[in-house]
């Protein structure tokens, strides 16, 4: 069973946020701390005490918003640790994802903390600890992709994707009424997509053929218009799209 310490400044997110950990049946401990700095000398005890001592902690449930010392700073500092505990962000905050993911997170859960989200932050833990036998995961549904908003999951239409964005191992989904970030590597999502009529333009970019409304060249310079965003194609990857449109025309 986990052994959890949740980090919050804020003492009512802090005790929900501990409610929610101990109602667990995979959290065999949890105990919070109000700031980074005493965060780090409890898991500097937890790392002198060793994995099977008294105060070990497997997994940290840490908000990024905190006076002196932050959650990201915190992080940063694990990661120099030979055997830092698992890190599972817990903020108010989306826009910190991409860093917190860089210093290897497992999971990223938005504020206000829905149950079922964060149980699904302690199955990850508890499978990365080997503290749970791994579950099969059911394939995912072809046609819709589950973003996170405001802490409320959400199916976005895979048809309604007009283009993707590479960012880290993350990647931000634009439709036509606005954007998401999900943490799937681009090449992955054109693996996935590509039957469905996607096809990579730059080592950035993937983009659905069926949003494409103009194909531009200048100066030796290839770029196709999506809405009102106008995208530079690769060199690598200009004979081959061009073609691919030719054949969709055609067809």
């Amino acid at each position: 069973m986990l052994r959890a310490l949740a980090v919050d400044d804020e003492r009512p997110s802090l005790e929900e946020l501990l409610y929610l950990l101990n109602a667990d049946p995979r959290i065999g401990r949890a105990e919070g701390v109000g700031d980074a700095t005493e965060a780090l000398r409890r898991i500097n005890r937890a790392l002198q005490s060793g994995p099977d001592g008294p105060d070990a902690i497997d997994v940290v449930f840490l908000d990024i918003h905190m006076p002196g010392l932050d959650g990201l700073d915190l992080a940063r500092l694990l990661s120099g640790f030979a055997e830092p505990p698992l890190i599972v962000f817990v903020t108010a905050h989306e826009d910190f994802a991409v860093q917190a993911f860089d210093l290897k997170a497992v999971d990223y859960v938005l504020k206000p903390v829905r149950k079922e989200r964060l149980a699904e932050a302690v199955r990850r833990s508890a499978q990365l600890s080997g503290a749970a036998p791994r579950i099969p995961v059911s394939e995912p549904d072809p046609d819709h992709i589950p973003v996170e908003l405001g802490g409320v999951t959400r199916f976005v239409a895979v048809e309604d994707i007009t283009h993707v964005e590479a960012r880290g191992d993350y990647a931000r989904l634009h439709t036509g009424k606005g954007s998401h970030l999900v943490r799937i590597p681009l090449s992955t999502l054109e693996e996935r997509w590509r039957s469905r009529g996607f096809v990579r333009i730059h080592r950035r970019h993937l983009v659905a053929l069926r949003h494409i409304g103009e194909l531009r060249l200048d100066a030796g310079t290839v770029s196709v218009l999506i809405g009102t965003d106008e995208l530079q194609v690769s060199r690598r990857h200009a004979r081959e799209l061009r073609e691919m449109l030719t054949r969709r025309t055609a067809g």
